[in-house]
């Protein structure tokens, strides 16, 4: 059966369940299981599609299509493995469920409430989806997307709660897992509490988290471990006291305390006998775990390999060295969200990938695209100082005319250039206005009534609706073979003949007008395009006329791992830093 891992996380949000849950999950995996993971998301909207980046972050992109919380971006980076849609719960999902099924006659006339519907339905979704057996990404020339590969369910599920404990949306799922650990058996659930321990005066006060975890108590569930957030490491007498008033032993009271960088996270825990601490829970009272199960074989006994992990955070705590410092490439990212770095959360982590994977220090400067209309500004000093160049996806007309003068700089000056989903349509349009002479040029997004519409929105998609109505998820890319060894973005996939990436977009390049955008002798190519050739996936200049000057319509931050960086990233440090394509030899 399934073993379950429960986050919850009290005091305040943003203390690092997600992180929490992603360590947790490595360190499992580490030890030779398999394990899937969910988030639990108490707000009611459907998915997180129709989300502000202001106030929710990214949007991140699942291959099935589903548009989820940015946790599970970090759940597939730390596991390496494949997560779908469902892997996502929401109220809204929850609820439209029970009001579907009550429509059909589902309830067979009786009263529908949150107790026992709802929270039965939360229960059902959780031991439905945990079951299905996880997949690891395949290769970039697979012929297929990613499928959940047959086989036995994993062995854990490691289930993350959003918000914080107390908060009103949050009861029907704390009362829902509380009658889960009875419904799978509580030698098959492990509750793990993600606690804040401030300082004052010097002194570490463990009073927030007595109380957090006598509020989750209340509601019918005693945490196994507690994690200390911290600044610095938990003393003995915090744990004591934590112990005393918590009803949990000392030696699973762990603290979390700041890093030099998150990946140091995993082994933070894994030094404390987080693992050890956590199978124990598991092990108590449990004669079932016999030569049957899939645990059988002496769990206690089993440590995690995280060599490979320990050259992840050395390698990073190398580039973070002081001397290194002078040696950083400046990465200019000039988008339209830069209040809030979450927002291209993803992007972040692809551009470390790369970093640590060419062993070069990267800085990367926010950009706000809107200050560019003003070549007056300071932002100007810093676009003009960068060693490359991103502008990244977006909605919306705002700063746009920004991010097409950022554009113009990069290509007129040679400076390596990486645009992302919107970001190759700003490319677009600003070398049809500057180089081909199309006045006004743009996408029908920012005027319907333009001259020239080299952006429109695609015929497919409805434009009555927003939610889950884009082109989404793992679609198919042919490289065009006319282009053949000229195209540096199909040398970066190893001179593949088609690759699967991401998708999240309504627009898409005029299909009408790339003959003539293409027309120019050493000017903008596609070299990529979808199944029907219709919908152009990959622009370039070739690198006669620019060392690399790429957009891409799919998202490659969401595919990028630590230790496999995407590709595109990779082109970008490397062309930056003065590097040899890392491309393959054959």
């Amino acid at each position: 059966m399934v073993k379950y891992v429960l986050v919850t996380g009290g005091v305040m949000s943003g203390l690092g369940k997600g992180m929490i849950a992603s360590s947790t999950g490595l360190l499992l995996k580490s030890m030779g299981f398999t394990v899937s993971s969910i988030k639990m998301d108490p707000y009611l909207n459907i998915d997180a599609g129709t989300m502000s980046p202001f106030e929710h972050g990214e949007v991140y992109v699942l291959d099935d299509g589903g548009e989820v919380d940015l946790d599970l971006g970090n759940y597939e980076r730390f596991l390496d493995i494949t997560l779908g849609r469902d892997n996502n719960i929401t109220t809204g999902k929850i609820y439209d469920a029970v009001i579907q099924k009550e429509r059909r006659g589902g309830y067979l006339g009786r009263t529908v409430q949150v107790v026992p519907h709802i929270t039965n339905e939360i229960c059902d979704w959780i031991e439905r989806v945990s079951a299905k057996p996880v997949s690891n990404p395949p290769d970039d020339d697979d012929d297929e997307p990613a499928q959940p590969s047959a086989g036995a369910p994993p062995d854990f599920c490691v289930i993350e709660l959003g918000g914080t404990v107390g908060d009103i949306e949050s009861g029907p799922y704390i009362e829902a897992l509380r009658q889960f650990q009875f419904r799978v058996g509580k030698e098959n659930f492990c509750s793990v509490h993600v606690s804040l321990v401030p300082s004052s005066g010097g002194e570490q006060k463990s009073k927030p988290t007595q109380h957090s975890v006598r509020e989750l108590r209340s509601m019918g569930i005693s945490p196994d471990l507690i994690v200390c957030r911290c600044r610095f490491p938990v003393t003995d007498d915090i744990k004591t006291k934590c112990a005393q008033f918590c009803h949990v032993s000392t030696e699973n009271i762990i603290s979390c305390h700041d890093v030099t960088n998150l990946y140091q996270v995993p082994l933070t825990l894994y030094d404390q006998g987080f693992h050890h601490a956590l199978l124990k829970v598991f092990s108590f009272g449990r004669p079932s775990l016999s030569s049957s199960s899939g645990l059988s074989q002496s769990l206690q006994a089993r440590e995690p390999d995280l060599t490979h992990w320990k050259t992840i955070v050395e390698t990073q705590d190398y580039l973070d060295l002081p001397e290194n410092a002078s040696k950083r490439l400046h990465i200019a990212l000039v988008g339209k969200y830069t209040g809030l770095p979450d927002s291209y959360h993803s992007i972040i982590k692809a551009l470390t990938h790369a970093s640590l994977e060419l062993k070069v220090p990267i800085f990367l400067d926010w950009v706000d695209a809107s200050d560019l209309v003003n070549p007056e500004c300071q932002a100007w000093g810093v676009v003009k100082a960068a060693h490359a160049i991103i502008v990244p996806p977006g909605f919306g007309d705002r700063a746009i005319e920004g991010m097409i003068l950022a554009t113009k700089y990069a290509r007129e000056n040679k400076v390596p250039f990486f645009g992302i989903c919107l970001g190759m349509q700003i490319a677009v349009i600003e070398y049809c206005r500057n180089v081909l002479e199309w006045e006004g040029a743009t996408s029908t997004e920012f005027d319907e009534k333009a001259r020239y519409k080299v952006v429109v929105h695609q015929r497919e998609i409805p434009r009555d609706t927003f939610g889950g109505n884009m082109r989404l998820g793992k679609q198919k890319t042919i490289f065009d073979p006319k282009y053949k060894e000229m195209s540096i973005t199909r040398r970066l996939y190893h001179n593949a003949d088609h690759i699967w990436e991401r998708h999240r977009h309504r627009y898409e390049i005029n299909y009408e007008l790339v003959p003539l955008m293409e027309r120019m002798p050493g000017g903008l190519r596609f070299v990529g395009y979808d199944v029907t050739e219709r919908k152009m996936e990959v622009a370039e200049l070739p690198e006669q006329t620019h060392p690399f000057f790429v957009g891409s319509q799919f998202h490659p931050e969401f595919k990028s791992r630590p230790g496999k960086a995407s590709p595109l990233f990779l082109g970008l440090i490397a062309v930056a830093a003065e590097k040899p394509l890392p491309v393959s030899k054959n």
